[in-house]
């Protein structure tokens, strides 16, 4: 069965009915700006205790933790390209969204929510950076494996969530 795409804005750290949310994270997996801060102020502490050791990850990488006080199970974090950069810019955003998947996958996650990665600090212009993230999940989609029932993008800003409605047709 493939799973269901949904499109929203609202805060990652409230998505209390997802086993796992992404991180757009830094290559430390530290507290920073933007999605990565807020994951990190939600979760506690113990989530950048539990990333140290998994630290540093390389553009396109992805690695798992424990939510710890968010509400759902685990956090995939994420480290997308600095646009510019990091090259191929593309191959490396579409690789966090696949290794996200993947480790989804490994971890029976059903439903897993993403932010839009490196459209922020990160410079990845909007439209190219959400035409990758639904290519890339609309592809996995279209062949799933059998656990993901559920993939929700959450977007900070209605301009950003009619970037991706267009794109999601």
């Amino acid at each position: 069965m493939r799973p269901e795409i949904e499109l929203t804005t609202g805060d990652i750290t409230s998505q209390d009915d997802l086993d796992a949310v992404v991180n757009a994270a830094n290559a430390q997996l530290a507290t920073g700006g933007g999605v990565a801060g807020a994951i990190h102020k939600a979760a506690g502490p113990e989530l950048y205790e539990a990333c140290k050791p998994l630290a540093p990850i390389k553009p396109g990488e992805a690695v798992i933790t424990p939510a710890y006080k968010l509400p759902n199970k685990w956090v995939i974090h994420c480290l997308g390209p600095v646009y510019g950069e990091d090259e191929p810019s593309d191959t490396l955003l579409k690789n966090c969204y696949v290794n996200a998947l993947r480790l989804a996958e490994e971890n029976d996650v059903t439903s897993i929510g993403f932010p839009a990665i490196s459209t922020g600090a990160f410079g990845y212009p909007k439209e190219d950076a959400a035409r990758i993230a639904m290519d890339t999940i609309k592809d996995y989609a279209a062949n799933p494996a059998d656990k993901i029932k559920l993939i929700r993008i959450i977007l900070w800003s209605e301009e950003d969530l009619e970037i991706y409605k267009e794109l999601s047709v």
